[in-house]
């Protein structure tokens, strides 16, 4: 893929993502945006850091997680299509929760906070775009935090596999399993009885 079709495809997404916009209005927004490449294992972002960049997964996948003292906790693989940032340090320049690490050679398309920040001078509109953006990540968390607090491991085992089944194998299997709020041995568990 060229640069001009991974352009396309980060322009799609804005489209999708950021509401009802022109042409006109993606290209300029997509015009702030960079592209470049990561090795496996390199860091977008460290925990305790300012997160300056949004980035944009054009392929790969990129996990955020932290490390506790007694364990790592993963909150989320993004992999392709996928807009990704630490929200609250991005928005409130407050240090970061979270790591962003690659989990395979990564293409991203990212902007700086202070060329994000610049939309509201491009686009008349973009105070309720981005409000829209916002609501929609925040209906995501709301979903992720129901199937935490009423679904079954096997249900959100289930659930989250109809939806992502590209990612078992692609990553970890203790990554999923961490997501999904779940021991490696439950995962497991559930993983053996789905294969039977």
């Amino acid at each position: 893929m060229n640069l001009l079709e991974k352009r396309a495809t980060l322009e799609y997404s804005i489209k999708q993502n950021f509401g009802l916009l022109g042409s006109e209005e993606i290209g300029r927004i997509a015009d702030l945006f960079k592209y470049k490449t990561h090795k496996k294992g390199e860091f977008l972002l460290n925990k305790d850091k300012s997160c300056q960049h949004m980035y944009f997964v054009l392929s790969g996948y990129v996990r955020i997680f932290v490390e506790l003292e007694t364990k790592e906790v993963t909150q989320w693989v993004s992999g392709k299509g996928y807009f990704l940032t630490d929200l609250a340090s991005f928005q409130f320049n407050t240090p970061a929760r979270w790591n962003m690490q690659t989990l395979v050679d990564t293409e991203i398309f990212y902007i700086h906070k202070s060329d994000y920040d610049s939309f509201k001078f491009i686009l008349s509109q973009w105070n309720e775009i981005e409000k829209q953006f916002i609501m929609h990540c925040f209906i995501t968390l709301e979903e992720r935090v129901f199937s935490h607090l009423a679904m079954t491991a096997e249900e959100r085992y289930f659930n989250f596999f109809e939806q992502n089944k590209e990612l078992f194998n692609q990553i970890p299997l203790q990554y999923i399993a961490s997501m999904l709020g779940m021991t490696p041995e439950t995962f497991s568990r559930i993983r053996k009885k789905q294969l039977c």
